[in-house]
């Protein structure tokens, strides 16, 4: 499977979870059977919010250091508003 960066979302705690992956559905049953003191824990609701694919290992983990780094909500949102956002980010990350 190919490496992804995927951001989920929380209604309930309104907040957003970045990370990186090569198997997004079993990933999201570990975020769903989460214990309460992991992050992912401290809510139930939580869905996949924005998903990149990316081709490599360290291009996914670059990416994901990168948006982890901008702490930013109107940056994640900015993902689904402005898609060349993406194509620059793997454009950038590229030779990681």
């Amino acid at each position: 499977m190919k490496p992804c960066v995927y951001i989920l979302h929380s209604n309930q705690l309104n907040k957003y979870y970045v990370g990186f992956t090569t198997n997004l559905e079993e990933r999201m049953v570990f975020h769903k059977k989460a214990e309460s003191y992991k992050f992912t824990g401290k809510a139930t609701d939580w869905e996949v919010f924005y998903v990149i694919a990316c081709t490599s290992k360290s291009q996914a983990l670059a990416i994901e250091s990168h948006i982890k780094q901008m702490k930013s909500k109107v940056y994640i949102e900015n993902f689904l508003k402005y898609p060349e956002l993406t194509k620059k980010l793997l454009d950038k990350c590229k030779g990681s």
